[in-house]
């Protein structure tokens, strides 16, 4: 009887340890952005999210310093848009952006799938997301011909990305996310190619219960995305702040100017060491359908 009654409790710890591993894990990230990439992250099902996200201008380099104000007086991209959770693993979401690149004026338009939540089973370690996007410029046509803007064909003012986000949370305080994605530019300079794949790292370290550390960086995979051709990688570090009532709040420093992947990933050519990086922020509101 004692030996049974031991072996029942180890059967019931074993059973409990168990369940706590299943655990859905929650908050990998604070937010469904990081910095310039997508996270994890969904939208609750009827949730519906107001975002408004702003570049300034270089902070030092020739562009930036007293005269723009350390960059802002000058906006290098504008957001604004809405996000909506149509299912606790599908959301859908639309924004415009002033666009910071050789197209401008684009309408962003994003799907995300949630494949697999991390603890939602014993074989889930991680979480992992598509994202689609497709953007279409709205820049009215150029009358010069030669210029991307130029728009011989109306295929031309499209472009499309693709992504695979897997990401793991490791204990309250630190949680990774690594990317893989493709980006396709139905117009491209002759000398490039529509096709751009690229890789992508980030990272959050939870300081206090409603403060976090960001870090983010993506890589294009191109013999043309190179420093010696003017091309650096996206790289983003910030912090984000989420206070009662539905606020999230993100204040960053990034090289990019740009805020869509159509629009960043092509076309990143700041370089940090001469001090062509901007300060960024986000802001996010929910609201309960």
């Amino acid at each position: 009887m004692k030996y049974a009654l031991s072996l029942f409790l180890l059967l019931l710890g074993i059973c409990e340890l168990a369940a706590q591993e299943s655990k859905p894990v929650h908050q990998t990230f604070g937010d469904r952005r990081i910095i310039n990439t997508h996270s994890v992250e969904m939208l609750p099902a009827r949730k519906l999210d107001f975002r408004i996200g702003h570049r300034f201008g270089d902070l030092a380099g020739s562009g930036g310093g007293w005269p723009t104000f350390y960059g802002l007086e000058n906006a290098s991209d504008v957001m604004i848009g809405f996000e909506y959770g149509v299912r606790e693993n599908f959301m859908v979401g639309i924004n415009r952006t002033k666009g910071s690149g050789p197209l401008r004026q684009l309408i962003n338009t994003f799907g995300k799938f949630r494949l697999m939540t991390q603890g939602a089973s014993k074989t889930q370690p991680i979480s992992l997301v598509v994202l689609g996007l497709t953007t279409v410029s709205t820049q009215p046509k150029s009358e010069t011909e030669g210029v991307l803007h130029f728009f011989e064909n109306p295929i031309h003012r499209w472009s499309y990305h693709l992504g695979l986000l897997a990401a793991r949370k490791f204990n309250d305080r630190l949680s990774v996310q690594a990317s893989a994605s493709w980006t396709y530019r139905n117009i491209v300079p002759a000398d490039d190619n529509n096709d751009l794949p690229a890789l992508g790292l980030a990272g959050r370290a939870q300081i206090t219960k409603s403060l976090g550390l960001i870090v983010d960086t993506t890589f294009p995979i191109s013999s043309l995305r190179t420093s010696e051709n003017g091309f650096y990688p996206a790289l983003g570090l910030g912090v984000e702040f989420n206070t009662s009532g539905g606020h999230v709040f993100q204040l960053n420093f990034t090289n990019t100017r740009g805020i869509s992947e159509t629009d960043y990933i092509p076309y990143s050519q700041s370089n940090i060491a001469d001090g062509e990086f901007r300060l960024g922020f986000t802001i996010s509101r929910l609201f309960s359908l």
